[in-house]
């Protein structure tokens, strides 16, 4: 057995990931040709395996953690790592909930006859051999299992180096479930190595083993899978810069109760709002209580000059405030115009992945969903929902802000892609 920490020579590294794109491979195949009951018991059994695996889960992540706090990882960060006996329970659900969505691979999307007589239809498939690449949060480990098998397609998993041992505890309840099925263990992999040349063997597909790339984490992970991935298609998100307006017409009970649980209910997530945008024609009204809420559960406010004014002693927003993820309890506050100026400062700061209105004009919120061309809009709730499994998925792989494949939280169906079948009685064409 290889130590988990250690790098390897560059000769084994590359003979051991191109052993793993091989063996995904095969696996795929077999997942393609199985059956939804079998995927389902295998999703069972790994959730079970993952509870009685709970000491051993929470041992490995106890040494992360030590490891990563004596590193001087931020807090943030370290919220994203730690484990608990609660979360590992709802690691386990939400694995169980995967196990009990429709399962997506056969169903016919769409079926139409021809003038010919030829009869096609539109079937969902399995996109193959899925390369995921992540960071921090080792939940992920389970949630990317769960949601591919889910959707018949093999996965190597590469988490970070900073919780590699936890993973590797994870994975190893992942496979116990997957054996008790009678399914390869070659279906789930993991990388065991914290050398980071092993994402550059990942980025180059495995000599074509890989289908494609999710790269789950932050801003530097992202663009460094989307600017070095060769010959392999790329799937990812960039960082959540979240936004809520509160319009003139907002219910200030329910604006207080969305800004602070949208930034503050957990403030490490990408869900999080990281700016506040009030409307102009009553920010007296709507601003002051709400930024009083912030302040009292905990967030340091920054703001343009208007709202500066309506809230003494606020910081001053600089113009990379409107640009930052913060994933700390700080937020940005802008006063802007109605609908169309907070859709302008969506437009010219944001990220496309979420962003919400509270307003109780029906039609301004309708107007703000329109405008906002983002992979998530909600109206009247918090941006805390980004979530796969709060969207009925059961776990999610990450929130896509792409505008092909897949957008907004990818889920089992989001993982897969379809084929047409054409059934026809002796037809040539002319």
């Amino acid at each position: 057995m290889d130590d988990a920490g250690a790098s390897l020579p560059p000769a084994s590294l590359t003979g051991q990931m191109s052993a793993m794109g091989r063996g995904a491979r095969e696996a795929a195949a077999v997942l393609r040709l199985g059956d939804a009951a079998t995927r389902t018991a295998a999703l069972k059994a790994m959730a079970a395996a993952i509870r009685a695996g709970a000491p051993e889960i929470l041992a490995a992540n106890a040494r992360d953690v030590a490891d990563a706090t004596a590193s001087g990882m931020a807090g943030a960060m370290v919220d994203r790592l730690l484990l608990d006996a609660a979360r590992i329970e709802a690691m386990a659900r939400g694995v169980e909930t995967v196990a009990a969505i429709r399962d997506p691979l056969g169903a016919e999307l769409d079926r139409w006859d021809r003038p010919n007589g030829l009869d096609i239809a539109r079937i969902r498939t399995p996109i193959g051999v899925i390369g995921i690449i992540y960071e921090s949060r080792p939940n992920v480990t389970a949630d990317a299992a769960a949601l591919c098998l889910r959707s018949g397609n093999a996965v190597i998993l590469r988490g970070g180096s900073e919780c590699l041992a936890t993973n590797l505890a994870i994975h190893a309840a992942v496979a116990k479930g997957l054996a008790a099925a009678g399914l390869p263990e070659t279906c789930v992999q993991i990388v065991r190595t914290a050398d980071r040349a092993a994402v550059g063997l990942m980025l180059t597909g495995l000599e074509g083993a890989i289908d494609l790339l999710i790269p789950r984490g932050g801003k530097g992970l992202v663009a460094r899978v989307r600017d070095e991935a060769r010959g392999v298609a790329v799937l990812g998100h960039l960082e959540g810069l979240v936004h809520v307006f509160l319009h003139a017409s907002a219910d200030l009970a329910k604006a207080t109760a969305i800004a602070v649980n949208a930034k503050m209910r957990r403030v490490s997530v990408c869900g999080a709002a990281e700016t506040l945008l009030v409307d102009s024609a009553d920010a007296q009204r709507l601003l002051p209580p709400v930024a009083n809420a912030l302040r009292e559960a905990g967030c340091a406010l920054r703001g343009d000059a208007r709202a500066r004014a309506l809230v003494p002693g606020m910081a001053e927003a600089t113009e990379e405030d409107w640009r930052t993820e913060y994933l700390a309890p700080i937020l940005s506050v802008a006063v802007v115009d109605g609908v169309e100026g907070a859709a302008a400062h969506i437009a010219k700061y944001g990220s496309a992945h979420t962003d919400a209105i509270v307003a109780e004009d029906g039609a301004a919120a309708e107007r703000f969903a329109a405008l906002v061309d983002s992979a998530i809009v909600l109206i009247n709730a918090s941006t805390q929902f980004a979530d796969g499994g709060e969207f009925g998925f059961g776990a999610e792989i990450g929130i896509a802000t792409d505008r092909l494949h897949a957008r907004g939280p990818v889920g089992a169906e989001q993982l897969t892609t379809y084929k047409y079948v054409v059934r026809g009685t002796g037809q040539t064409r002319p």
